[in-house]
């Protein structure tokens, strides 16, 4: 039973010392289901996976009714409230790495749950305070602070060259005869600070049609769940008169192989996720501007543009070079730093 109130002062963060596990690590990937969050969770896991011998299990949760939408200390039972389909139960994990809001009312009873074995680490801003985690991963643009944070540039993400090598291979009949440049096109949507109107989008796809046109070049375009429908019916109706590819949803997602055959990557400024993975290429990145504003976004825009990563599209495909991202596997090896040393 878990009595967690609200009034109580915090844990801490310390907890009873606890031996490593002597075979590999047990680690949860813990989040709602939804792609752009679970690639956090999951992309971090791995990176900690890809430093030591690991066993990943993927969680999503279902939550029943509105709970899910309530602050995390109006559910004292979590798991009462979760939908049949949401699997948890002991043994618990050597490490939970946990995205998005549904998972709060969880990620912070889990060391209480495991008697204090369990590595909680939570990817994000949580929205409160720290030290009810063992480690905080937040997008260093959201300026949180604390012992127990570690931010990052954007988000943990899924990105490796072996995996940019793979999906490539794998979709190598498709790509191998467009024509260069190749342009990869990856477009979001609505969001709470940003839109894709139909206005919008008819600029954004002339823009692009022209500037790859005048190079000769090819396009592969993505589009997410976020794309309003309308917006991508006029981006499709653009840039379908080019030479390339532009998927449509069907069948295999080619986003990392069309990231990996990119000479140039053109992605929409609403989503850390697309321009953290585009910003891990190593190409070129130009950033579309939608409607909208968000002042963390355009944070975490500047680092990028600061670092010489990206530069706002102004029409032109230019070219320049940068040291890859490799955010995700920084916060994996401080992950594990700090799993180890708890348990000296």
């Amino acid at each position: 039973m878990d009595l967690t109130d609200p009034r109580q002062p915090e844990p801490s963060g310390t907890h009873s010392r606890h031996p490593p596990s002597a075979g590999p690590l047990s680690i949860w990937a813990v989040s709602d289901g939804r792609a752009g969050i679970e690639a956090q969770a999951l992309g971090l896991a791995q990176a900690i996976a890809r430093r030591r011998p690991a066993d990943i299990e993927i969680k999503r949760i279902r939550w029943k009714g509105a709970i899910g939408r309530l602050p995390w200390w109006l559910a004292p039972f979590p798991r009462l409230f979760l939908a049949g389909e949401s699997s948890l139960a002991p043994p618990w994990p050597d490490i939970w790495v946990a995205t998005g809001r549904a998972t709060l009312p969880l990620s912070i009873r889990v060391r209480r749950w495991s008697n204090g074995r369990t590595f909680v680490v939570q990817t994000q801003d949580p929205r409160i305070s720290p030290r009810r985690f063992d480690l905080v991963v937040p997008p260093r643009h959201d300026e949180l602070e604390g012992e127990n944070v570690f931010p990052i540039i954007g988000s943990p993400g899924r990105i490796t060259p072996e995996r940019l090598r793979t999906e490539l291979e794998r979709f190598r009949g498709e790509l191998d005869a467009l024509p260069r440049p190749r342009v990869a096109v990856i477009i979001g949507g609505a969001s709470k600070a940003h839109d894709l109107s139909p206005g919008r989008a008819s600029a954004m796809g002339q823009a692009i049609a022209t500037a790859v046109a005048r190079t000769n070049g090819s396009v592969m375009v993505s589009f997410t769940r976020r794309t309003p429908p309308a917006a991508q019916a006029i981006l499709t109706e653009h840039l379908a008169q080019l030479p390339g590819v532009i998927w449509n949803g069907q069948g295999e997602n080619p986003y990392f192989a069309y990231l990996a055959a990119a000479d140039h990557i053109l992605v929409t400024e609403d989503s850390t996720n697309l321009a953290t993975d585009a910003a891990s290429t190593g190409k070129p990145v130009s950033v579309l501007k939608m409607d909208g504003e968000s002042p963390k976004l355009r944070r975490f825009h500047e680092e990028l543009q600061e670092r010489g990563v990206s530069r706002p599209f102004d029409g032109e495909l230019g070219h320049w070079s940068y040291e890859p991202l490799a955010e995700t596997d920084r916060a994996a090896a401080e992950v594990l730093r700090r799993y180890d040393q708890r348990a000296k």
